[in-house]
């Protein structure tokens, strides 16, 4: 990767590589010494702050809590529920010694906490009264990801949060996943600016140990598939194994029902995708950590006191209005180099003011998305600028939703389906069900159903595999 300044390669032509430069050149994140493993900087971890402290209040307004738990398994407690360890064992790190001392059991590095939530449950739920039970952790889970990392997307250690919630019947927990769903679906679209299509994954792509899994997937610019959340119903396969049980109010045991989910910083990942340009990052505002930076200009020092007091005036008065706002008075860059290294991280609105402006009472806006300007006056700023925003936040949204539109085809002749996954699309095509047919379009297509929509239309078209009747239409696409 070059180490000049500016992003070197364009989006369109070079997507892997323009991607790997945001990330480093914004000052998001840095590759650690370990292969996997990225160190998240400042810059990066205020996004996701702003994820988090949006999830969290979500999640806290529909009755969930937070709780901790640590990050070694052992494998004896892992194995009890033994579907769901033989998914994880090829992505499990292990821990074998205390210093040289091997300590017998195998302690696993949390690859997913379903297995440790579960056997602390089992010791808290006594009875109904305890019921519903509802907790979020917002911790790390490592998983083996040696090859094809990339940081954000696809890494050994990655932050995330991960409910898991106890209900006494099956209709409440099923709720649950809706509910959680719901809460993604939000925040991804309504925040982040990305659309999504929701709905369940198949028997073959769902969790390993669920009932079922709904998912929200979305496309990025390169056309490959993401997966942006997953909620699961567990039913009771993990309350048995587990004996995650209670007394209900006729005081007979019963087996509790079950719910998983969680989102990681993939979403990162994804909103640098869909909206970076050839200069950078692109924010969305409503995620932003500054969402105008104001730049004063001047050549002189006799310009210099009064446009710098009046930049700070200006500075404060927005963030009474609760804007996140800062006054870039570095006095060691050119206005031109602080325009490049704001535009490079994303900063949805600029505020330019010199003494020319300072003469007409009057700033200039320039939007990061657009890179349009316009003028306000002094007495319009801080209407101008929350209105900016909001207009920008939602040309992201529009802009993101024609990217969805351009790369989604329905699909039911087989070659054509063929041609639409190597241009990288979404694809809507009728499928019988079978697990073979699923099996038969990764090996020739290398593309996964990566979701069954919940408002899919039932398909009259044979299945596009192997001709019989379909029983749903699925959407495919090679992921990430």
């Amino acid at each position: 990767m070059s180490k000049e300044i500016g992003i070197t390669v364009k989006k369109s032509e070079d997507f892997s590589e323009w991607y790997t430069q945001v990330v480093i050149k914004a000052q998001l994140t840095d590759y650690a010494p370990v292969k996997g493993l990225i160190v998240l900087r400042p810059y990066g971890y205020s996004i996701w702050e702003f994820l988090k402290s949006s999830i969290d209040q979500k999640l806290k307004a529909t009755g969930h809590e937070n709780g901790f738990l640590p990050v070694l398994i052992p494998e004896s407690l892992l194995s009890k529920e033994t579907t769901h360890f033989a998914g994880f064992t090829p992505e499990v790190f292990w821990v074998t010694h205390s210093g040289d001392t091997e300590i017998g059991d195998r302690l696993a590095l949390r690859p997913t906490s379903e297995t440790l939530a579960y056997s602390m449950y089992s010791k808290w739920i006594k009875s109904w009264r305890d019921l519903p039970l509802k907790i979020n952790f917002w911790n790390t889970a490592l998983r083996a990801e040696i090859k094809s990392t990339k940081p954000f997307l696809r890494t050994s250690e990655f932050l995330w949060q991960e409910g898991h919630t106890v209900h006494t019947t099956k209709e409440e927990a099923e709720e649950e996943v809706m509910t959680i769903l719901d809460i993604y679906r939000k925040t991804v679209e309504e925040e982040l600016a990305i659309p999504v299509i929701v709905g369940k994954k198949s028997e073959k792509e769902k969790f390993v140990g669920a009932v079922y899994t709904t998912t929200m997937e979305s496309i990025m610019p390169d056309g490959k598939a993401l997966q942006m959340g997953t909620s699961h119903f567990l039913g009771q396969n993990f309350s048995k194994p587990f004996d995650v049980k209670f007394l209900d109010k006729q005081n007979v045991e019963t087996f509790a029902w079950q719910t998983s989910w969680g989102v990681s910083w993939r979403l990162i990942g994804a909103l640098i995708m869909v909206h970076g340009d050839d200069k950078g990052l692109v924010l969305p505002p409503r995620v932003a950590p500054i969402q105008a930076v104001i730049v004063p200009i001047y050549s002189s020092d006799s310009d210099k006191d009064a446009v710098l007091k009046k930049a700070n005036e200006i500075g404060s008065s927005l963030s009474q209005r609760n804007l996140r706002v800062h006054v870039d008075s570095r006095n060691e860059f050119t206005p031109g180099y602080k325009f490049n290294d704001w535009e490079m991280k994303g900063v949805p609105l600029r505020v330019e003011i010199g003494p020319k402006d300072l003469a007409k009472s009057k700033v200039v806006l320039v939007r990061r998305d657009s890179l349009k300007k316009s003028d306000r006056s002094f007495d319009q700023i801080e209407d101008g600028i929350v209105k900016a925003l909001d207009e920008i936040q939602a040309d992201l949204y529009e802009k993101a939703k024609k990217i969805l539109s351009e790369r989604t085809k329905n699909i039911v002749n087989l070659d054509q389906f063929k041609k639409e996954i190597e241009k990288g699309m979404f694809v809507y095509s009728p499928w019988c069900g079978d697990q073979k047919c699923e099996e038969t379009i990764k090996e020739d297509t290398g593309a996964d159903i990566r979701v069954i929509p919940f408002d899919v239309k039932v398909s009259n078209a044979p299945c596009i595999v192997c001709g019989s009747p379909s029983k749903t239409e699925a959407v495919f696409a090679r992921g990430y």
